[in-house]
C-alpha cells in the first residue's frame, strides 16, 4: 500500500517525522512541503487527495496544526473519509467502523511518540466491513 503525505508548516516539522518512522516499512510518498515557508492547507490536502483519486488503495496522511483544516478540506471529496484522530482509539474505530482512507493529525498537539503511534494504529487496522460497509456506502455518497 502506498501512503502519501502531506503538510502545511505548521505540520512541517512532524511530518518530516511521520515520514521517517514509516519510509523503511511502507511505500511513502512526500507531496511537501519541503521546508516550513508558509502554505495553505487546502492546496496541500488536494494534493494527497489528488493521489488518491488515481489510487484509490493508497492511504493519505494530512497535518497541519489541529488537523481540522486538513479533514475539513479532504471531506469535500465524496471517496475521501478522512478522520481526525487525536489517540489510537480513535485511529482504530475510524478503521473499523468507518473504513477511513486518509488520515489528519494535529501536529501543534501532540508529542512525536503520540503521533507514530496513532499513524501505526491507522495504517495497520482493518476495515471490519459487516453492519458498517452500509453506513460508509452512505457516507461516500455525493449530497
Amino acid at each position: 500500500m502506498t501512503i502519501y503525505v502531506a503538510s502545511d508548516h505548521a505540520g512541517f516539522a512532524m511530518k518530516q517525522k511521520i515520514v521517517s518512522s514509516l519510509q523503511f516499512t511502507h511505500s511513502v510518498v512526500d507531496l511537501g512541503p519541503f521546508n516550513e515557508e508558509r502554505t495553505d492547507y487546502p492546496d496541500e490536502a488536494d494534493k494527497v487527495i489528488a493521489e488518491l483519486k488515481k489510487d484509490p488503495s493508497a492511504r493519505g496522511i494530512l497535518l497541519c496544526g489541529s488537523g481540522q483544516g486538513m479533514a475539513m478540506r479532504a471531506n469535500k471529496y465524496a471517496f475521501v473519509r478522512a478522520a481526525l484522530c487525536w489517540n489510537e482509539e480513535s485511529a482504530a474505530l475510524s478503521r473499523q467502523h468507518n473504513d477511513a482512507n486518509v488520515l489528519c493529525l494535529g501536529a501543534r498537539l501532540f508529542s512525536e511518540e503520540a503521533l507514530v503511534k496513532i499513524t501505526q494504529t491507522f495504517l495497520t487496522t482493518p476495515f471490519e466491513g459487516g453492519r458498517h460497509a452500509d453506513r460508509v456506502k452512505k457516507v461516500s455518497q455525493p449530497t
